[in-house]
């Protein structure tokens, strides 16, 4: 029998149709590849138990004639969607112990597909991170080394988790949440595809809350006609989600026709920062040729208030963290840490509960928001934030999509910057402005540095465009033959 962990998603539904395998089979094959990469700390949570379970229940579905898209496909849930029944913990400590009585819509229109869950992935605290080093739970490792170089690398964040699973063959696919970059940057990093869609797209209804504005859920697979498959059943109106856009979900799957004659692809000069990585420059030149090879016209654009994005989005994301975890104050839910007083058990349990990176943009965004500064800080970014998005606007009128590099650099070892949080923020630098004006992004896995380690494109379109998102990634994908991790796990 093929080794089932070798398969990507789309193949797997395909022997699934066929016969040649059970959901049950496929399942324990995962299963056992996760134990054998226990190392990883991809997850926090396993499931295994429930998995076999839907994996038979897939199997009955399937001799009834009653498959859904998904039927018997084993994936990972990025531990910031609550599940109905198993540990969500957003990966701090403040959330010991919970244990949601309800499903995010999410994982419940996943669940309604047929997808079986293997477990809960590891993340940033509360997905407040680069690197996936805030997590209570440990850091995650990235599954790739630098040749000769024996360091543990960073898989990205906050998905690192998820990233890492889909990398390592644990899963065949995952969900992620993009805030500023938190699925396109670890999906460069570890070698995957990573897609953020347009703001709305996807319901955040049941998902811990970091950006109300910004966050953003979407899928982390091997390829690009995986992510479309899952993007196909992530998506669609809630009408529990008042960000929620009731707005009709075409098949992305189509979308993949390999064709992008006369397509115009935008190039922006300001994602050429002084100092741009030599090898990053590199690829990016390859993306330009390969789609130039296809029949798509190059076009330079500038998108001049780029510059202003990152302590933009430094000052919004922290602004809505501040105010959305305030809710976690030991009263209803997870830790709490006595107190002499109701004032001193909010400052014990919050204190013990939150690590230094969600304490420190706590701390950042209560003082943005704070009388007197308010107008000076968030109400400034807001604007700003305005002015990014119109950048885009006008880029868009004359072109269809944008092709950037998806981070400044590839992995780096843990540790490396955890000491320096303004040159880790930086690793969102090309991802955060199309997160402040809501757009669809895919990262596609494109190159190999000169160490091995993956390097990641990023494709941009207009909202509500993921279809060009998916068509030109798919190109870029076929050109690029990105050869992936070589298996090292069981199944």
């Amino acid at each position: 029998m093929t080794d089932l962990i070798s398969l990507d998603l789309a193949g797997a539904r395909e022997g699934l149709n066929n016969g040649d395998f059970s959901a049950v089979e496929l399942t324990q094959a995962h299963i056992k590849a996760m134990g054998a990469h226990r190392d990883l700390n991809t997850f926090i949570t396993e499931t295994p138990d429930l998995a076999i379970e839907r994996a038979k229940e897939a199997d009955h579905n399937r001799q009834q004639d009653q498959a859904g898209d998904l039927e018997g496909i084993p994936l990972g849930i990025k531990d910031l969607f609550c599940t109905e029944g198993v540990l969500t913990t957003a990966a701090s400590h403040i959330l010991d112990g919970f244990t949601p009585p309800y499903e995010s819509t999410v994982t419940a229109k996943l669940k309604e597909a047929g997808a079986i869950f293997l477990g809960k992935t590891n993340l940033d605290e509360f997905a407040m991170g680069s690197s996936n080093e805030s997590s209570h739970y440990g850091p995650v490792h990235n599954p790739w080394k630098a040749n000769g170089d024996p360091r543990v690398l960073v898989p990205g964040g906050s998905s690192g988790g998820s990233a890492a699973a889909v990398a390592a063959h644990l899963c065949l696919g995952a969900t992620g949440t993009d805030t500023g970059g938190s699925i396109r940057q670890p999906a460069s990093f570890c070698g995957v595809v990573g897609m953020k869609p347009t703001y709305g797209r996807c319901s955040r209804w049941g998902i811990v809350a970091f950006s109300s504005s910004l966050d953003q859920a979407g899928p982390m697979t091997r390829t690009v006609r995986d992510a479309a498959i899952l993007l196909n059943a992530m998506a669609g109106h809630d009408p529990k989600d008042s960000t929620s856009a009731d707005a009709s979900v075409p098949d992305f799957e189509a979308a993949l026709t390999g064709d992008v004659k006369g397509l115009r692809i935008g190039i922006p000069a300001e994602y050429r920062p002084d100092g741009l990585n030599s090898e990053i420059a590199t690829l990016w030149g390859k993306g330009v040729s390969w789609l130039k090879d296809a029949g798509a016209e190059i076009v330079e654009i500038t998108l001049p208030h780029t510059k202003y994005a990152l302590p933009t989005y430094y000052i919004v994301a922290p602004a809505e963290a501040s105010s959305n975890l305030a809710r976690y104050d030991g009263v209803r839910f997870g830790l709490r840490v006595e107190g002499e007083s109701l004032d001193d058990m909010y400052s014990k349990t919050r204190a013990a509960g939150f690590g230094d990176e969600v304490k420190r943009r706590v701390l950042i965004g209560t003082y943005a928001l704070s009388a007197g500064y308010y107008d000076a800080y968030y109400l400034k970014a807001q604007k700003v934030r305005q002015l990014i998005y119109q950048d885009f606007i006008s880029a868009f009128d004359s072109v269809d999509a944008i092709l950037t590099p998806t981070t400044p650099s590839p992995a780096f070892p843990i540790g490396e910057k955890s000491d320096d949080p303004v040159s880790m923020y930086l690793n969102d630098v090309f991802t955060v402005p199309a997160s402040l004006a809501g757009l669809p992004g895919i990262s596609v896995p494109a190159g190999l540095s000169g160490d091995g380690l993956p390097l990641g494109l990023q494709v941009l379109t207009k909202r509500w465009d993921e279809e060009t998102v998916f068509r030109v990634a798919g190109v870029l994908e076929e050109a690029a033959a990105f050869p992936g991790l070589p298996l090292t796990g069981e199944g």
